[in-house]
Order: structure tokens, then sequence, then C-alpha cells
């Protein structure tokens, strides 16, 4: 699947390269400001409790 993603971007080798990690960045910035957060309350080892 990364393979047949990398063949179909424009470009030359450097613009590709610059392009994944470009995506790859913006994968990550979304993750963390809206997927994660929608997400924690309902993980189970949020509960910090001592009994």
């Amino acid at each position: 699947m990364y393979a047949w993603f990398y063949r179909h971007l424009p470009g030359p080798r450097w613009v590709r390269i610059a392009t994944c990690l470009a995506l790859l960045a913006l994968a990550i910035f979304v993750l963390f400001n809206w997927v994660f957060p929608l997400l924690a309350p309902y993980m189970p080892f949020n509960d910090a409790t001592v009994s």
C-alpha cells in the first residue's frame, strides 16, 4: 500500500519524500489534536484511584 501511494505522488524523489513527511506530520497533528482526545475518556487505564 505504501509503495502504491509513493509511486502515485508527483515529482522527483525529493518532492515525494517531502510530501510523505508533510502528510505524516499532518496525520500526527490530526491524531493528537482530535482523535486521541475523543478516545481518552473511553480508555480503561485513565482511572487513577487507589482503593
